[in-house]
C-alpha cells in the first residue's frame, strides 16, 4: 500500500492565494503524483518534507542508496525552464538534475545541505560574493532557443509603464519608477542571451559535500547578467551597503556598471509593476535600492 504524504497547510494556502483553481487542483494531486514517482523512479523517503511557496521537496534515497530529493511543484512559464537550465549547467554552480518528467515538470535532484543556507552566513559581504561567483559561473552559458527572453519581458514592462504610474500616488515615488523604466528602455534593444537564474537570493544558495556552495531553484530566462544582480541588494537590506554590494558583484562579473545599472532598475520596475497592478503600495525597500543607484555621487 502506498504511503500517503502530508501535505504542509502553508504550500497549500500560497497554492490557493497565488495560483486559484489551478493551485487547488495541484494540491489535490499531489498525494497520487508523489506516490506514483516515489514509485516508478524506485525511491524511499528518507526525511521530512521541505516546501516554498510553489513546490513540495521530498528527502529520499535512491535503490542503490544515493541521497536525493523529489521536487514536486506545479508547472507553469517560469518553473517549465528549470530542468533545461539545470541540465545546462550540469553541476557547474548548481544543483545537478538526475532526473525530470517534463509533463508534470517532477525532478529528481542531488541532495544538498538544506541545514546550510548562503543566508545564516553571518558575513554579509562574503555572502554577496558567494552569489556573485556563481552567477559568473552560470552566466557562462547561452540560453537556448525556446527559453523565455528578457527581450520580451522588458518591451511587456514598459508598454505597462504608463498606466501603473498613474496609480502611485507620491510624486517621487512616481519619477523613481519612471526614472527606472527610462533607463531600461535605453537597453531594452539588447536584451542580452545570457541564460539567467532570476531568483539567487540567499536561500536559493545551499552548502553541499562536492562544492562550498550551489544555486537551486532558477526560474531561467535569457538576458543581460545585469537583470540578475537584485536579489543579493535587496537580502538582508542595509540601504548604506547597496553600492558596495553594487560594484562587488559587477566586478566579480566583469559587467559595464552603467548597463547593470540599467538592467537592475528593470528587476525593481518589474516589482513595482507587480504591486501596482495587485493594489498593494510600493515596496520601500525597492524605492531605496533605485534611489541609492540612481542618486550615488558622481
Amino acid at each position: 500500500m502506498r504511503k500517503v504524504i502530508d501535505i504542509p497547510e502553508e504550500l497549500a494556502a500560497a497554492q490557493e492565494k497565488f495560483n486559484k483553481e489551478a493551485g487547488r487542483a495541484f494540491i489535490a494531486a499531489l498525494p497520487d503524483l508523489a506516490a506514483a514517482f516515489l514509485d516508478r523512479w524506485e525511491l524511499r523517503v528518507t526525511g521530512t518534507p521541505m516546501h516554498g511557496v510553489s513546490a513540495l521537496v521530498l528527502p529520499v534515497a535512491r535503490a542503490d542508496g544515493t541521497r536525493a530529493v523529489l521536487k514536486l511543484q506545479i508547472r507553469d512559464h517560469e518553473s517549465e525552464g528549470e530542468p533545461v537550465a539545470l541540465r545546462l549547467w550540469d553541476g557547474d554552480g548548481a544543483v545537478r538534475l538526475l532526473d525530470h518528467d517534463e509533463p508534470t515538470g517532477t525532478m529528481l535532484l542531488e541532495r544538498l545541505d538544506a541545514t546550510r543556507m548562503l543566508s545564516r552566513l553571518e558575513d554579509v559581504h562574503e555572502a554577496v560574493l558567494v552569489v556573485a561567483r556563481l552567477l559568473a559561473h552560470l552566466h557562462t552559458t547561452p540560453a537556448p532557443a525556446g527559453m523565455r527572453r528578457l527581450g520580451d519581458i522588458s518591451r511587456d514592462m514598459l508598454e505597462r509603464t504608463p498606466a501603473t504610474l498613474e496609480r502611485v500616488p507620491d510624486p517621487a515615488a512616481r519619477r523613481l519608477v519612471a526614472d527606472c523604466a527610462a533607463a531600461v528602455r535605453e537597453v531594452a534593444d539588447e536584451p542580452g542571451d545570457r541564460l539567467l537564474h532570476w531568483d539567487l537570493h540567499y536561500e536559493n544558495v545551499l552548502a553541499a559535500d562536492r562544492a562550498p556552495w550551489l544555486a537551486i531553484d532558477p526560474k531561467p530566462l535569457a538576458g543581460d547578467p545585469g537583470f540578475d544582480l537584485w536579489p543579493a541588494l535587496d537580502n538582508r537590506f542595509d540601504a548604506d551597503d547597496v553600492l558596495w554590494r553594487f560594484d562587488a558583484m559587477t566586478d566579480v562579473l566583469g559587467l559595464d556598471r552603467a548597463r547593470a545599472r540599467a538592467w537592475t532598475y528593470g528587476r525593481l520596475l518589474q516589482n513595482c509593476l507587480w504591486e501596482t497592478e495587485d493594489g498593494r503600495p510600493l515596496n520601500d525597500t525597492d524605492l531605496e535600492i533605485a534611489r541609492r543607484l540612481r542618486d550615488r555621487p558622481a
